[in-house]
């Protein structure tokens, strides 16, 4: 895997979307990927949770006749935090601010995550 590449898509995002304060990426088992936080975040304890999280989203979507999961947010009184599938081995978290506009996260968030699919697929070549 390309830990590069799957930094600059996270700086990306960040980029073009104002209020991002954070951002992760972790396997669906909850061990963290990647991150980009604040050193005030516990990066494993963020990926366990998002798993944990996404894992009942996932379900209750499922329970419910209501697809494939694709993303939840969780508001707080001081920002939000949304949660994508990536694919069904790895979920992104972002955190934002309460200025972050959701619905744009939302829309370059897509693109976002199947490029980081594709990253978490690539396979290293033998001794790099």
């Amino acid at each position: 895997m390309d830990h590069n590449a799957l930094a600059l898509e996270m700086r990306g995002l960040r980029e073009q979307v104002p209020g991002i304060t954070d951002t992760a990426v972790a396997a669906a088992d909850g061990l963290l990927i990647a991150a980009d936080t604040a050193d005030s975040i516990d990066q494993e304890g963020l990926a366990a949770v998002a798993a944990a999280g996404l894992g009942l989203a996932r379900r209750t979507a499922e329970l419910t006749s209501r697809g494939s999961l694709r993303r939840t947010v969780t508001y707080g009184s001081q920002g939000c935090a949304a949660f994508y599938a990536v694919g069904d081995t790895a979920l992104m978290v972002v955190l934002g601010d309460e200025g972050l506009d959701v619905e744009r996260l939302h829309a370059a968030a897509r693109p976002a995550l199947d490029r980081i699919e594709a990253i978490l697929a690539a396979k290293t070549p033998e001794g790099v």
